[in-house]
């Protein structure tokens, strides 16, 4: 991989000062509150793709639903539209942890990596601006790993009341203490090193993508830092999140919708690796890319609300683009 080096031009000269920390989170998690009003049923969609092969190889069955729009109708009409936002408190709660604080690491660590040219232009390599991205999605996973479990068990209780089981989930502060009850610290963070993995592959396409992107759509372009360039930005750190992460969010949405046993062991899995042999040996490799078009669908909108309302909310207290 090349460590070529990106110049920006004149006109993004002070972007990268630092922004107050409150600021930046506040920011942060209004706009990706923002993003999910119109992506989170995406990610519903997604979910129960992921886990639904697995449910066909335990009972024997054939998959019910084939994509996304089957997907959809299916939870609609079984289950009421109401449904297709299951865990959304969830899911707000977990950007008031991860996405406050994947934005607080990556906006320290650039300041840190970020140097300046003989003219005082500042300049990030590819490398260097991954690696900000990286660690911080992993690092802000790792603290909010409960919130992520607690997600994905909520969003499959519809299905699970279907099925005849119980449901698993009444409120967040039920599903803390219930977890807790029967796997303790180490049930909370379960399935964490795939969720860190994913996260951090997460963050290379939503954050440091757009990042890196929008700096060299600006050098070669010679624009400044306009809702054209935030656009296109967007796109690319939508798709790229999407490539890189599906295969780690399929193994993470087995790994925490997985029962456990009395000691808060997975029944269907040991590990990470495990579920990965599983799912390859089972389902072919193309299960690794189950739910696709829905996490693509889910994350391209999402990324082009979150940036293009992070940027304008910037704009609107009179900061410069991030």
């Amino acid at each position: 991989m090349s460590d070529r080096r990106i110049t920006l031009p004149p006109c993004f000269i002070s972007t990268n000062k630092k922004t107050p920390l409150f600021e930046l989170y506040v920011t942060s998690v209004v706009s990706a509150i923002v993003g999910e009003t119109i992506a989170y049923p995406f990610d519903v969609c997604k979910t129960r793709m992921h886990i639904q092969g697995e449910i066909a190889s335990a009972t024997k069955t054939p998959l019910k639903y084939r994509g996304m729009f089957g997907t959809a109708l299916g939870i609609i009409r079984e289950e009421g539209v109401l449904k297709l936002y299951g865990g959304l408190t969830a899911m707000m709660l977990r950007h008031a942890t991860f996405t406050g604080l994947k934005m607080f690491f990556y906006d320290n660590l650039r300041q840190v990596v970020v140097t300046k040219d003989a003219s005082g232009k500042p300049k990030l390599t590819f490398v260097r601006g991954a690696l900000c991205g990286m660690t911080s999605g992993a690092l802000a996973n790792i603290l909010s790993s409960p919130v992520d479990l607690i997600k994905i068990q909520m969003q499959m209780d519809g299905k699970r009341r279907l099925m005849g089981e119980p449901a698993r989930i009444t409120n967040i502060f039920q599903a803390f203490t219930s977890i807790y009850a029967v796997g303790g610290i180490r049930g909370l963070w379960k399935g964490t090193v795939i969720n860190a993995t994913r996260a951090a592959l997460v963050t290379l396409g939503d954050l440091s993508a757009y990042d890196l992107s929008k700096r060299q759509l600006m050098t070669l372009l010679n624009s400044p830092d306009n809702r054209l360039i935030q656009f296109m930005g967007a796109m690319i750190a939508g798709l790229t999140s999407a490539v890189l992460s599906t295969p780690a969010d399929v193994v993470k949405s087995r790994i925490m919708n997985q029962p456990t046993d009395e000691n808060g062991r997975g029944l269907h899995y040991k590990g990470t690796i495990d579920c990965f042999s599983k799912l390859y040996r089972d389902e072919g490799f193309f299960a690794m890319y189950k739910g696709f078009m829905p996490y693509w669908l889910r994350v391209g909108p999402w990324a082009l609300v979150f940036w293009t309302t992070f940027e304008q909310i910037r704009r609107f207290r009179g900061d410069e683009g991030y």
